[in-house]
C-alpha cells in the first residue's frame, strides 16, 4: 500500500468515525433535554462536516484503487468505532463484540496480505 493509499484510509475512517461520535453526542444531548439546545446544532453540524471530509477521500481512494481492495479497510471503522464508543460514550465492551472485533482484524489482515 502507497503512502497515499493509507493516508486517506485513514482521513476517511477518522472522519466517518468523529462524524458517527457526533451524531450520536448531538442526539444524546437532544434527548436529555427533550428539545433541541443551542448545544445540539454546533455537535451535529460538526458531524455532517467530518462525514463530508471522509466521503470525499473515501471517493479519492475508489477513483485511484480496487474497490475489492480499499473496501476490506471499511471495516477498521467498526474497529475504531467500538473504540470511540468505549473511550467517548462509556459504552461497555462484551465478550461478544471482542471476539467480533477480532474476527475483522484477522480478515483485514488477511485481505490487505493478499497484495
Amino acid at each position: 500500500m502507497t503512502p497515499l493509499a493509507f493516508f486517506l484510509v485513514i482521513v476517511s475512517e477518522l472522519s466517518s468515525i468523529t462524524g458517527q461520535l457526533l451524531f450520536k453526542l448531538s442526539v444524546n444531548e437532544s434527548n436529555e433535554s427533550r428539545r433541541r439546545t443551542g448545544k445540539f446544532l454546533p455537535i451535529f453540524a460538526a458531524g455532517v462536516v467530518a462525514m463530508a471530509i471522509g466521503f470525499f477521500a473515501w471517493l479519492t481512494l475508489l477513483s485511484r484503487f480496487e474497490l475489492s481492495f480499499v473496501y476490506p479497510f471499511e471495516a477498521l471503522s467498526r474497529l475504531m468505532l467500538i473504540g470511540g464508543a468505549v473511550i467517548f460514550l462509556n459504552e461497555k465492551m462484551t465478550p461478544r463484540l471482542w471476539v467480533g472485533a477480532l474476527l475483522i482484524t484477522t480478515g483485514i489482515v488477511i485481505v490487505s496480505a493478499s497484495r
